[in-house]
């Protein structure tokens, strides 16, 4: 079957994420051209040597990158916590156990109600940029509700990663170990047909090392690969677990010790790190600078979720982490794209490449330093997913 191809020329600035295609790390060109053919990257280079396409797009000196990887996010749900955000920002702490006000409004919920809210959330984080977005579920904590969490999910994106272990459920508060028993047992049955990952939240007030292994090992031998939700809000045995176990990332980060750090450096563990939580939660931040100088691969992502991080923005994401985290404009980007695929173990997306999908963000700017140097500012004029406009 044929396809239609389009020419992307006059790009001021390309972000390639392909040290041998250009300058840096982010393999930059300048004065470039795209070719997309069907869903896919079909050529890149100086707009001078650009080929013939069928179709022609003048980008207008504007800076041109891979979509957004959004490796971390909660979008099946609902409800919102505006109370509880306001009471924090208010002084009161945030502790793990906020979550069980959105289990309540979200067990509630129509199948209907629940995809509805999904879609808006997508729609948002595409018309930022965010062409790929990974998906939890945690809000349901009964088996019934999990699966319908990850069937939902899967109508929109690949990427569903399977969270019954989010917190203990309300009904086994006094039976932490039969929840525990559920999530590795039953509940896992029938989620695991809808998912690509496991996820623990590996945390006091949530599941301690031992629990969290468990609901990890249960996951691996269903064939789910494992993520985790470590160190967040205190030291503990989360990052330790995810690089023991192979996962492919360790989410936040945020207290670790240097044995910690040495480990995610000497692995293929990616360190996702979730700025958007600290923000909302007037916490530390991670240290991006920390983890970057030792070695290891670093992700940004929103943590879309209505308690700790009601964002689904990466461009604050990164310049947050420009600002507040050590990280460099190029850092932070590279993080936000070929980052978050790292974390995906994905080699489709987060580049422009041939061969690479057609995801692709073309920034209302000259510069990819934009993003961090004007924050807060809607810097989108257009995003192909796939090689087809949305934006």
């Amino acid at each position: 079957m044929s396809t239609t191809t389009t020419l992307i020329t006059g790009i001021g600035s390309l972000v390639t994420n392909d040290p041998g295609q250009g300058a840096g790390p982010l393999g930059l060109l300048t004065e470039a051209a795209v070719v997309v053919d069907g869903g896919t990257v079909a050529w890149v280079g100086p707009a001078a040597q650009a080929p013939a396409a069928d179709e022609r797009f003048d980008a207008g000196g504007r800076a041109l990158l891979p979509g957004f990887v959004d490796s971390h996010a909660h979008l099946v749900f609902a409800g919102d916590r505006t109370a509880e955000f306001n009471a924090r920002m208010s002084g009161q702490a945030y502790s793990a156990g906020g979550i069980r006000t959105t289990v309540a409004a979200t067990r509630a919920a129509s199948d209907a109600e629940l995809e509805a809210n999904l879609a808006r959330f997508v729609r948002e984080a595409v018309r930022q940029g965010t062409t790929t977005i990974e998906c939890k579920s945690g809000y349901g904590l009964t088996v019934e509700d999990e699966a319908r969490a990850l069937r939902i999910a899967a109508g929109y994106t690949p990427e569903t990663t399977y969270l019954g272990a989010h917190v203990v459920a309300p009904e086994y508060a006094e039976d932490p170990a039969g929840y525990v028993e559920l999530v590795t047992g039953e509940m896992l049955d029938a989620c695991a047909p809808h998912a690509r990952w496991v996820d623990v939240f590996c945390e006091k007030g949530a599941f301690d090392g031992d629990q969290a292994r468990a609901v990890l090992t249960a996951g691996i031998e269903k064939g789910l690969t494992p993520r985790v939700h470590a160190n967040q809000l205190t030291y503990g045995p989360g990052v330790q677990l995810a690089v023991e176990l192979g996962a492919a990332s360790a989410d936040h980060c945020t207290h670790l010790t240097d044995e910690d750090v040495a480990a995610l450096a000497g692995s293929a563990t990616v360190a996702t790190l979730l700025p958007g939580a600290e923000f909302s939660t007037r916490a530390e931040y991670p240290s991006g600078r920390r983890l970057l100088d030792a070695g290891a691969v670093v992700a940004l992502s929103t943590d879309c979720n209505p308690g700790s991080s009601f964002t689904s923005s990466m461009a604050f994401c990164i310049a947050v982490a420009v600002r507040e985290m050590g990280m460099t404009p190029d850092e932070a980007v590279w993080a936000a794209t070929a980052g978050g695929a790292r974390a995906l173990r994905r080699s489709d997306v987060g580049t422009v490449t041939v061969g690479a999908r057609a995801d692709l963000l073309l920034l209302e700017a000259p510069s990819h330093v934009h993003l961090a140097y004007r924050p807060g500012v809607p810097l989108t004029a257009a995003v192909w997913r796939a090689g087809v406009r949305e934006v």
